[in-house]
């Protein structure tokens, strides 16, 4: 879906929440909405500094620096604003190399990330440099609902879920990750047990919508945007599942034009937005509430920063 029609669309929807909720008497009377800005990264791949200018198809793009002013910048413009990342932060530049994750979660904590994923490449230095960069660097949670941490070093520290509160909403943060046999060295992950996606997340998204009653549920996906072949992506967890209301992946590097709408396995829509690799562009999702219908959701209007 093109980002115009998209806008378009949640534009109907927002007339659509504003006219046939109110009574014809109100229509002077505002509605009183909150507003939650949802900004995400994915496979940032320890992009601590711009891609340089020498030509290249990324030239002077990404860098912490940078991404850091625009989430500072809209900060100060919208009260409720939450910062998510889904998976690979480590690897691709020496700065891994040299530090193993010590500066990229240091940064992401400077930044004011809510919480995270893991990725097969947060595996790169193995279990206990993870948990000591991690345990040492970050003030955040690392979700995952589908890697098995039971003994390993890791144990105890990754939560399957976690619940945030802004502005009167409960807003539920997941995390799914991808097969690691055959892709990460044994060695690196020892122990950890992948599960079956689906059903994880179905099992939690259940969890979120009725024991923690939220408003809003957010899977960090590591699992790809989508494949030729029958492997689980984003787009069949969206069509297989229910309660989930917003997948935020990574692991393919898709730099998607819009977030696109897709659809649960009962009708309802799923959105699917991921923001290509390296840190060139942070993505933006506005999700508008309508306060006196129990935090109903109305709107959503997509947009990439680059």
């Amino acid at each position: 879906m093109k980002r115009r029609d998209f806008i378009k669309k949640a534009g109907l929807a927002t007339v659509a929440g504003s006219t046939m909720t109110l009574p014809l008497s109100a229509f002077d009377i505002k509605p009183k909405y909150t507003q939650l800005t949802i900004l995400h990264t994915n496979d940032v791949h320890s992009r601590i500094e711009p891609f340089p200018m020498d030509g290249g198809k990324y030239q002077g793009k990404g860098g912490a620096a940078k991404r850091a002013a625009l989430i500072k910048e809209i900060r100060a413009e919208e009260e409720h604003v939450l910062l998510l990342d889904a998976g690979d932060i480590f690897q691709g530049t020496p700065y891994f190399n040299f530090f193993e994750g010590e500066l990229e979660f240091k940064l992401m904590a400077e930044m004011g990330y809510d919480a995270a994923t893991i990725g097969n490449h947060d595996f790169d230095a193995g279990l206990e440099i993870l948990k000591k960069q991690w345990s040492s660097h970050a003030n955040f949670p690392l979700v995952s609902a589908n890697y098995d941490f039971k003994d390993t070093v890791m144990e105890g520290l990754v939560e399957p879920y976690t619940v945030i509160k802004k502005g009167g909403l409960k807003i539920g943060v997941f995390g799914l990750g991808i097969e690691l046999e055959g892709l990460v060295p044994a060695h690196l992950y020892g122990n950890t047990q992948y599960l079956d996606p689906i059903s994880k997340a179905s099992e939690t998204a259940k969890i979120l919508k009725h024991n923690k009653k939220c408003d809003y549920i957010i899977c960090l996906s590591h699992l790809g945007y989508q494949y030729e072949s029958d492997k689980i992506s984003d787009v069949k967890l969206a069509a297989a599942t229910e309660h989930i209301d917003l997948i935020i992946g990574g692991h393919t590097h898709t730099l998607m034009d819009a977030a696109e709408i897709h659809h649960n396995k009962n009708g309802e829509h799923v959105i699917i937005n991921q923001v290509g690799w390296a840190g060139i562009a942070l993505g933006r999702i506005d999700v508008r509430f309508e306060k006196n219908k129990k935090n109903k959701c109305i709107s959503c209007v997509n947009e990439h920063v680059h």
